[in-house]
């Protein structure tokens, strides 16, 4: 006959089973896991130390232009996550970038013809530049696409601010993108 305490004796000694199985296949692992932002202990420079040596210049966009804006965004979201100041070490690498930006009306209204929820994007190519030989190390592209819904027709200044808290999150996103290849690539080695 089955009682309670046999079954919950049985199900208990599974439950031990599977944990020691889990402890003994994850042991030989447990020495590979190295933090990527870690000091390694050797004396080489930290990941940190490389990053702090990017130098990120102004991109070359016309003066007041909107792209002007999500320039400045970018480089300044850009250089806040490789330094964690307004400055970094002096430069061995030099990040150039280049923008281009789109907007499109995903849904209009039928009665007024006018978009109801847009869409914004960014798509940026860059190149790390080792500062003394001039030689292109790394290039890339990335992009963003937010989309933002526009609060009424007949509330104009939502709309603009609506689309600029859009080029807000698409330039967080494209600094993001070009930190993670950043840092992805001086961790592998050069």
């Amino acid at each position: 006959m089955w009682s309670a305490r046999r079954v919950g004796t049985r199900m208990g000694a599974r439950l031990l089973q599977r944990l020691a199985l889990a402890v003994a296949l994850s042991a030989p692992l447990a020495g590979c896991f190295h933090p990527m932002y870690a000091d390694r202990g050797d004396g080489s420079p930290t990941l940190r130390d490389k990053l702090t040596a990017i130098e990120v210049p102004p991109l070359d966009v016309p003066n007041g232009s909107r792209n002007a804006r999500i320039g400045i965004q970018i480089r300044n979201a850009l250089m806040f996550k490789l330094y964690g100041a307004a400055t970094g070490a002096p430069p061995l690498y030099r990040l150039t970038m280049t923008i281009s930006t789109a907007r499109s009306s995903l849904i209009v209204d039928n009665t007024t013809q006018l978009p109801t929820v847009e869409n914004y994007g960014i798509d940026a190519s860059y190149k790390l530049i080792e500062v003394a030989t001039g030689k292109t190390v790394l290039t890339g592209n990335t992009f963003s696409r937010v989309e933002y819904d526009i609060p009424g027709q007949i509330q104009r200044f939502a709309r603009t601010r609506a689309g600029r808290d859009a080029e807000d999150r698409a330039s967080q996103e494209i600094a993001e993108n070009i930190n993670t290849r950043l840092a992805s690539f001086f961790y592998a080695g050069i």
